[in-house]
């Protein structure tokens, strides 16, 4: 049954891969940043046309309240109702705490935790009168351990994990279920972008600073892809998965293994 599914930060990266994998399974699908461009429609344009669904592009900034809301409310006034959400949508800032500036700690936190918040609240009670809901929260590895001058990012993800748990347990006994995944590094074209700079920062060819820099903390030594996370969203939403809720699976070759 086709289901509505909205994808916060989806217009690259993590976020576009998971739209493509819910649209390639006939869903509706809102994807959305906090742009207006004619690229953005364009883009959701793009994805109905080849899968065959019903895709649109809503602008909401996700590090305000009102607009991460308004984004769950736009969505069901045109579909009817919002079934799943993957709550995506993150910004990244290296510094030592000490220097951290406090602007780009705030906007972290909202953007990366907060904003998740806001969408599930505003979700579940259209799920709860649907009758079925399913919530995945784009986590990290930092949400599950901790790298030095990551200090927002690593919080805000360990928040994430910790409010996937409640959120499963407040609708245990519904159709709903909430859990997390928590990525390594993946292959978006923002990590493509940064392989340039780091090879003539070191002095390596790509493969040593993938190997030795990029992916020093990923057992497995290899990138995850957006369509391995599409994936793994697509069976979080599926009959099988029915009963796996509040957990957090990784996809990061290992990393939390160690």
């Amino acid at each position: 049954m086709t289901k509505t599914a909205v994808i916060t930060g989806s217009n690259s990266g993590i976020g576009l891969g998971v739209a493509h994998a819910l649209a390639a399974e006939g869903h509706n699908v809102v994807i959305n940043s906090y742009s207006d461009r004619d690229e953005d429609h364009a883009l959701a344009r793009e994805i109905a046309e080849k899968h065959g669904n019903k895709t649109l592009y809503i602008k909401a900034d996700m590090s305000k309240a009102d607009e991460c809301r308004a984004l769950i409310t736009k969505a069901a006034a045109e579909f009817g109702c919002v079934d799943i959400v993957v709550n995506n949508a993150g910004i990244q800032h290296v510094a030592a705490i000490e220097d951290f500036p406090v602007e780009t700690w705030d906007r972290i936190i909202a953007i990366n935790m907060n904003s998740s918040f806001h969408t599930m609240a505003a979700a579940l009670p259209m799920m709860r009168e649907a009758g079925w809901g399913r919530i995945v929260n784009i986590a990290s590895a930092h949400g599950l351990t901790a790298s030095p001058y990551k200090s927002a990012y690593v919080t805000a993800k360990h928040g994430v994990v910790g409010m996937t748990k409640v959120v499963a347990l407040e609708t245990a006994e519904d159709p709903i279920t909430c859990n997390a995944i928590c990525p390594g590094y993946v292959l978006t074209p923002l990590v493509e972008a940064q392989i340039p700079d780091t090879m003539e920062k070191y002095g390596m060819d790509r493969d040593t600073v993938v190997r030795e820099v990029l992916l020093e903390r990923q057992p497995s030594k290899q990138f995850a892809t957006v369509e391995q996370i599409g994936g793994t969203v697509v069976f979080l939403c599926s009959p099988n998965a029915e009963q796996i809720t509040g957990t957090t699976i990784s996809v990061d070759g290992g990393w939390t293994a160690l």
